[in-house]
């Protein structure tokens, strides 16, 4: 009897683990598929209201190591901001936190920038942080 029982909780254990995968592969999934409608966003709709749109009220961004605090300093930031001309972006990668609150994801962005001599393509790595909110939204926290 005492068998029956142990062998019930390991299949027990064993199916409640799978299952967790299950789940964390679907949030991993949400992420990409939020971190690539953020970024359609930016080019359909300018990058400032991208940005405004997928940050969490408290969110930081770091540009040439300045720390921009929070949703309305980032509209500002953007909305003054008129060297970028062209932003993309796309995920290689996200992972989320085992309860599915937090996660990351980074990828390749190519951006148009002009300068004095003209436009200028340059090209990098991005990382994003997220934070699920109250609602269920993913917005970021760091970018």
């Amino acid at each position: 009897m005492s068998c029956t029982i142990f062998l019930g909780l390991i299949f027990a254990s064993s199916h409640a683990q799978q299952a967790n995968a299950v789940q964390i592969e679907q949030w991993k999934n949400e992420l990409k598929n939020i971190e690539l409608e953020f970024a359609k966003y930016a080019k359909d709709s300018g990058i400032a209201k991208a940005f405004e749109m997928y940050v969490a009220d408290s969110g930081l961004i770091n540009r040439n190591n300045i720390l921009i605090k929070g949703k309305a300093a980032i509209r500002v930031f953007y909305n003054g901001n008129t060297t970028i001309k062209a932003l993309n972006w796309t995920p290689d990668f996200a992972d989320v936190s085992g309860i599915g609150d937090l996660g990351y994801t980074y990828g390749h962005y190519t951006a148009t920038i002009a300068n004095a001599e003209g436009d200028k393509e340059i090209t990098g790595l991005f990382h994003t942080v997220w934070k699920r909110q109250k609602d269920g939204k993913w917005r970021f926290v760091w970018d």
